[in-house]
């Protein structure tokens, strides 16, 4: 860590861990009403359950993307952070919506929109945070020595994130109007705006693990940045089949669809070029590991099982299935989740100045969470397709058919709680290295 100032990531992380534990409490409550154990039910409702898991995923990932900002543009622009004081007032302020729309949705005060639930009010605020964050970067960048590509792509990222929030606070009394718009939200951040960001971290990762030339990474950059507009702004189609929307968008929605899987197939491709052309054997292999596994589970999560069932044909069939859960599970985590976790096995031994590296509970964090997620992807994948084949072939009634495949949720609670211990075990890493040290502003490895 070369800048006292990249300290901040530390705390943005801490809030990301937090909210991760409590997502995965709640997607256990869910798994177990699945299972037909819901004891919960008169205190957490699925629909409260559901809408909190999902959006505790935004909250701790937005977190984690924050942190790594927060660390990389100081690096990348060779200067200070504007405002630390102003970084931490943002950290607070974004912990407190979260906290006050979690108990919010607990008492039923939310906006009635699917993975928009945040009530209008927080709406207001979270506008207000995100304005705050992007100065500080911005003014960082507008005060520091250098703009890399690097940098550039990932404040391109974060302020195309920023400026695409704002449709989902437009209200339509049309409800295809309503829909047409949430989804500028919903898919453009996620399939969108999102790989922008990834593409940014990665990029500063394998510079910093491989040892290859700058410029040679950041040329994939291009390519990624491109296929990314492309497939992600016009695949948003895929989402407009059921809608009411014209029927251009059936077209529109399954070309471009059949194109989005080019992107993350790019990262892939990017990430073992550069690993095998590195001549730099950095110490820390965890980083490596979650880096190069961020490659790959997105590829298949995001690219593959995004491809296998947004095609019109086959959407048909799965739209609103736990086929979706089934490809959103593994996406999320492998585009996202372990990217944040990249980072942070990157950062941690910097910020703290604690050099623990490859120790055998964060080996035992990575095999474990990744394999469990794995097993969740795949009981999702059966469930989805006995769902689909009992309820949109047989024409079963939806209730009976929850019922009937209960039991494989047995099977992804078993899965989820070897992904939980995985967690755990990284986040008693997370704690065991401790606080941020000025011990912890040494030379780059």
């Amino acid at each position: 860590m070369k800048y006292k100032s990249q300290q901040v990531a530390y705390w943005f992380f801490a809030l990301s861990m937090l909210l991760l534990v409590l997502q995965v409490v709640y997607g256990f409550v869910m798994g177990f009403a699945h299972m037909g154990f819901d004891g919960l039910h008169d205190i957490i409702p699925f629909n409260a359950a559901r809408a909190t898991h999902t959006n505790l995923l935004v909250f701790w990932l937005l977190s984690g993307f924050m942190g790594a900002a927060y660390y990389i543009i100081p690096e990348e622009a060779q200067n200070e952070l504007y405002s630390v004081k102003l970084a931490y007032v943002q950290l607070i302020s974004f912990a407190l919506v979260g906290v006050v729309a979690i108990i919010g949705y607990h008492f039923n005060y939310w906006e009635g929109r699917k993975f928009l639930e945040i009530p209008r009010p927080l709406d207001y605020l979270v506008v207000i945070n995100v304005l705050t964050f992007l100065f500080i970067i911005l003014m960082t960048l507008f005060k520091g020595k250098v703009r890399t590509t690097t940098s550039l792509v990932l404040t391109m990222g974060l302020f195309f994130a920023a400026l695409l929030y704002l449709p989902g606070m437009i209200w339509f009394d049309n409800q295809t109007m309503d829909s047409f718009f949430r989804w500028w939200v919903v898919h453009l951040w996620v399939e969108g705006v999102w790989e922008l960001i990834m593409g940014g971290i990665l990029a500063f990762l394998l510079i910093k693990i491989t040892g290859v030339d700058r410029e040679v990474i950041e040329k994939w950059l291009y390519v990624i940045v491109g296929l990314t507009f492309i497939s992600g702004i016009l695949g948003t189609g895929h989402h407009y089949y059921y809608i009411g929307a014209a029927k251009y968008w059936l077209v529109i929605g399954g070309v471009f669809s059949a194109l989005e899987p080019l992107a993350f197939l790019a990262m892939a491709l990017f990430a073992f070029s550069m690993y095998k052309k590195g001549e730099k054997k950095h110490p820390n292999k965890l980083a490596l590991y979650w880096t190069l596994g961020t490659a790959i589970t997105s590829f298949v999560g995001a690219g593959l099982l995004g491809f296998a069932h947004t095609l019109p044909q086959t959407n048909l069939y799965t739209h609103g299935t736990l086929v979706t859960s089934m490809h959103g599970h593994l996406a999320f985590w492998g585009a996202y989740g372990m990217l944040v976790f990249a980072l942070i096995s990157y950062t941690l031994p910097q910020i703290t100045g604690r050099k623990i590296f490859d120790n055998k509970i964060g080996n035992y964090a990575f095999w474990l969470s990744n394999i469990g997620m794995l097993g969740m992807t795949a009981a999702f994948a059966v469930a989805g397709v006995a769902q689909v084949y009992l309820e949109r072939k047989m024409g079963m009634e939806f209730m009976e058919v929850q019922k009937e495949i209960e039991v494989h949720f047995f099977v992804l609670v078993l899965a989820a709680t070897m992904f939980t211990v995985g967690i755990l075990l990284f986040v008693w890493n997370f704690i065991k290295f401790g606080r941020p040290t000025d011990e912890a502003i040494i030379k780059e490895l």
